[in-house]
C-alpha cells in the first residue's frame, strides 16, 4: 500500500480514536450536513476561483495518482539500461542503439538517445531534455499548489461554518435546552476545516511536491547517462556516476548484485 494513503488513514484514525476517548461520536462529526456545505463546498469554490478549470479537473487525477499509486523505485532498473546501452555504444558505435529503442518503455530516455543517435550537438541534447524536466516540474506545481490552496482556505471556512452555527443558535436563547447542542454544532465546521486542511490536502501538497522531486531527480539521471553515452565514456565510469544518485544502501545492494 503506499505510504501517502497509510498516512493519511493513520491521520483519520487517530483523530477519531481521540473524538471517541472524549465521547464525541465520529459520525456526529462528519454528518452535520450545514457544516459540510459551507467548509467542503466553500473551499473547493475558492480554490477553483483560484485556478483555471482545466487545472481542477486535472488535480483529480493527480490525487489518485498520489494516493494509489506505487511508491518511486531507486532507479536501478534505469542504471542497468543505460550501463547495457554505454557497452554497446562503446563497442558498436551509437547507431547499433537504434535497435534498442523499440523496447524502451522510458519515453524520456527514448527521446534524449533518439537526439544523440541523430548526432545533435551534446548542448541541444541537453538543453532539450532539461527544458523538458523544467516544464514537467510547472505542471506538477499545479497539482500541489492547488492541494496548498484548498488547504489554506479549508480552515477559513470552518470559521465561517462557525459564525454561521453561532448566529443561529443565539437567534434561539429563548430556548435555553438548544444551546448546548447548537454551539456543539458550530464548532464542527471549525473541526472540518482545520482537519481538511491538515489531515488531508497539505499532506497532499507536500507529497505532490516530493513526488515531482524525485522524478526530477530520476530524469536528470537519464540526462547525465545519455550525455555520457553520447561522450563515449567508460561504462564503468558511467556507473559509478549514476550510482551517486542512490541511497548508500541501494548504491552497494547494486554493487553487490552485479559483481
Amino acid at each position: 500500500m503506499p505510504a501517502t494513503l497509510v498516512g493519511l488513514l493513520v491521520a483519520l484514525v487517530a483523530v477519531m480514536f481521540g473524538a471517541v476517548t472524549h465521547h464525541v461520536s465520529p459520525v456526529y462529526l462528519i454528518s452535520n450536513v450545514t457544516a459540510l456545505f459551507i467548509v467542503c463546498l466553500g473551499a473547493l469554490g475558492a480554490t477553483v476561483a483560484s485556478y483555471e478549470f482545466t487545472a481542477s479537473t486535472g488535480v483529480i487525477k493527480a490525487i489518485l495518482k498520489t494516493t494509489l499509486g506505487k511508491d518511486p523505485q531507486p532507479g536501478v532498473d534505469t542504471i542497468k539500461t543505460l550501463v547495457e546501452f554505454a557497452r554497446k555504444a562503446r563497442g558498436e558505435g551509437l547507431l547499433a542503439l537504434e535497435s534498442e529503442m523499440a523496447g524502451l518503455d522510458d519515453p524520456f530516455m527514448k527521446r534524449g538517445l533518439q537526439l544523440a543517435i541523430d548526432g545533435s550537438d551534446p548542448d541541444a541534447v541537453a538543453q532539450v531534455m532539461k527544458t523538458d524536466i523544467k516544464a514537467m516540474k510547472v505542471r506538477h506545481k499545479v497539482a500541489s499548489d492547488w492541494c496548498q490552496s484548498y488547504g489554506i482556505f479549508a480552515p477559513t471556512f470552518g470559521i465561517i461554518g462557525a459564525v454561521v452555527g453561532l448566529i443561529a443558535t443565539l437567534g434561539e436563547l429563548d430556548k435555553p435546552e438548544k444551546l448546548g447542542a447548537g454551539i456543539s454544532g458550530s464548532f464542527v465546521a471549525t473541526f472540518l476545516g482545520v482537519y481538511l486542511a491538515n489531515g488531508v490536502m497539505l499532506p497532499l501538497s507536500a507529497r505532490m511536491k516530493r513526488l515531482s522531486a524525485q522524478e526530477a531527480q530520476a530524469r536528470e539521471m537519464v540526462v547525465e547517462g545519455v550525455l555520457a553515452i553520447q561522450g563515449g565514456q567508460n561504462p564503468r565510469v558511467i556507473e559509478e556516476s549514476l550510482l551517486s544518485y542512490l541511497s548508500p544502501s541501494d548504491a552497494e545492494a547494486f554493487r553487490e548484485a552485479n559483481a
